[in-house]
């Protein structure tokens, strides 16, 4: 029997504007070792495809960057294969980072140690509603955002995993939900399934124009994914002390150079608001909270899930492609093996 090898993809060349698949190179070697105690062997059964990867290839954001060589960071959940760690048994589903490889080595102490799945909760589910997304949703709404009953809350990428959270904890906390996405069969989901109130089709839409319409008495919180002209356009119509939640901005991520500031940033002065960011790593002391009630709504049907998987670990570049192409539906994930 041939002894198994670990596939990757490395960082070749950092992305200038658009990521092409010259930024990686494939490799095959041998299954890490474990070189000392409270170490473990993971095998990747699913990759987490996020927007923030690009930023990882590309500088260093809240992590450092991915240095040239390495293997390129992702999220991902994969089961245990040996173990020198007490905590950790083979067979154990632990969600961690993982990386675009076959084989993941980790410590199981520290920052960024891997955590075990809840039992019976199924793979995607745990990596969408139940995962980062999901939380990233929760606290930045409800913690940066602060909504309150019988306000406007608009999210831009609202078709995404986080961006569709956030739009339906707005609908639970007794809000508006209007969100912003790309395209018929996405803003059609929005209000059929996931229960938005309205949905601006940016494709074919003029977005400030309709945001008037739809928010006459203003935007009281705003959860940004998207930045550039979205963010402009959603400040224009802020509310009396309106907040902005900045969470991603996917529309410039691909930029060369910087782009100028919003021209409608003034407003925040005049309409006495505030604009924040977040990282969600800064809640995960806090994440059993989030995953209870995230799982409490899911249960009830009051959060629903999207989840679009692809297959192969060869095709990691092109699924981290869908994303600034607008062709993902919901959360994007691949799946490497069973």
């Amino acid at each position: 029997m041939s002894e198994p090898t670990n596939r990757q993809w490395v960082l070749a060349e950092r992305p200038k504007g658009a990521i092409v698949d010259a930024n990686f190179r494939w490799t095959q070697g041998p299954l890490p070792e474990l070189d000392a105690d409270g170490e473990i062997l993971v095998r990747t059964l699913y990759l987490s495809v996020d927007p923030t990867q690009r930023g990882w290839i590309s500088r260093d954001t809240y992590l450092p960057a991915v240095a040239i060589g390495e293997v390129v960071r992702s999220g991902g959940v994969g089961r245990v294969e040996k173990s020198r760690h007490p905590d950790f048994a083979p067979g154990d589903l632990v969600q961690g980072l993982l990386g675009w490889q076959d084989y993941a080595r980790l410590k199981g102490n520290g920052p960024g140690a891997p955590v075990k799945l809840l039992p019976g909760v199924p793979i995607p589910l745990a990596m969408s509603a139940l995962g980062l997304t999901g939380m990233t949703a929760y606290f930045g709404l409800l913690e940066i955002g602060r909504p309150n009953p019988g306000e406007t809350v608009v999210v831009s990428g609202a078709a995404g995993a986080t961006g569709s959270a956030v739009g339906q904890i707005a609908r639970i906390k007794g809000c508006r939900a209007i969100g912003i996405a790309g395209g018929k069969d996405k803003c059609d989901w929005l209000v059929r399934v996931a229960g938005f109130d309205a949905v601006i089709d940016y494709k074919s839409e003029d977005v400030g124009k309709r945001l008037r319409e739809l928010c006459p008495k203003g935007i009281d919180v705003y959860f940004d994914n998207v930045g550039g002209d979205l963010l402009d356009a959603a400040l224009a119509q802020l509310a009396m002390r309106g907040r902005v939640v900045l969470c991603g901005a996917i529309a410039t991520y691909n930029d060369a150079e910087l782009r100028p500031g919003p021209k409608n940033y003034l407003n925040l002065l005049v309409k006495r608001g505030r604009m924040e960011g977040f990282i969600i790593l800064d809640y995960m002391k806090r994440a059993p909270e989030a995953v209870m009630q995230l799982f409490a709504w899911v249960q009830s049907g009051e959060l629903v899930d999207r989840v679009d998987v692809k297959e192969g670990l060869e095709n990691a570049p092109a699924t981290l492609r869908r994303l600034f192409s607008g062709e993902n539906q919901g959360k994007q994930l691949l799946k490497i093996a069973e």
